[in-house]
């Protein structure tokens, strides 16, 4: 049994789906603390003038003390329809735009107030557009109380998992030997970032899921690691 874990995150990287996709199980991390200017809610998306961020505006007061739940969207700020006009005018040239973009209106109907059911619904979504049929289960509704690396050791005990896939940044906080103990093998991440078609130039990587998605329909590009 495979595990991977991850926080909530808006327009996820293709990484993200890589660890999903090669897993038997993926628990979306919504019972963590919210990072200010992390990826939880924002990502990157190319224009002509290079990368440029679309940020998720979200009420951070007391935020330290707060978890992923309770982190809720700034919707005085009409940020759903500048993140629309901004995707409208830097990807109205790829051949997919039409169908992608009437499908992004409807997913942008959604006023849910808080941030975890907006990164929610939209990983649903870009799993639905990939044909990932990956479990996932959010660690909010497992009763598992621990934090870093005792919370992924935690998930994979609860889980019977023999085999968990971190990322990168999980070699700076798991205690590998830990889970040496209980049989599990870690491995780090190591994504081989695909190249694609792409507008605006020379080819940028790490942008977010909607630029591979809006530029081309091979998605078994996503599963190259």
């Amino acid at each position: 049994m495979i595990l991977s874990a991850h926080q909530p995150a808006y327009l996820p990287w293709l990484g993200y789906f890589d660890k999903i996709i090669n897993s038997n199980i993926f628990v979306y991390l919504d019972s963590v603390q919210f990072e200010k200017n992390s990826f939880t809610n924002r990502n990157r998306i190319k224009t002509p003038q290079g990368a440029t961020w679309l940020t998720v505006p979200v009420k951070i007061k007391g935020h330290i003390g707060k978890t992923l739940m309770e982190i809720e969207i700034d919707n005085s700020q009409d940020w759903r329809k500048k993140h629309l006009n901004t995707i409208f005018m830097n990807y109205k040239k790829v051949p997919r735009f039409e169908a992608c973009y009437e499908k992004l209106e409807k997913l942008y109907q959604n006023r849910n107030p808080l941030l975890t059911e907006l990164c929610w619904d939209q990983l649903l979504f870009w799993m639905n557009e990939l044909g990932i049929s990956t479990q996932i289960v959010r660690s909010s509704c497992l009763p598992i109380d621990a934090k870093k690396s005792d919370l992924v050791l935690e998930l994979c005990r609860y889980h019977k998992a023999d085999h968990y896939i971190s990322g990168i940044l999980g070699r700076n906080y798991l205690q590998v030997e830990d889970f040496a103990r209980d049989n599990i093998a870690v491995t780090f991440q190591e994504y081989k970032h695909p190249v694609y078609p792409q507008v605006w130039g020379d080819f940028l990587p790490y942008m977010s899921i909607l630029d591979f998605w809006m530029n081309t329909c091979e998605y078994i590009l996503v599963t190259e690691s």
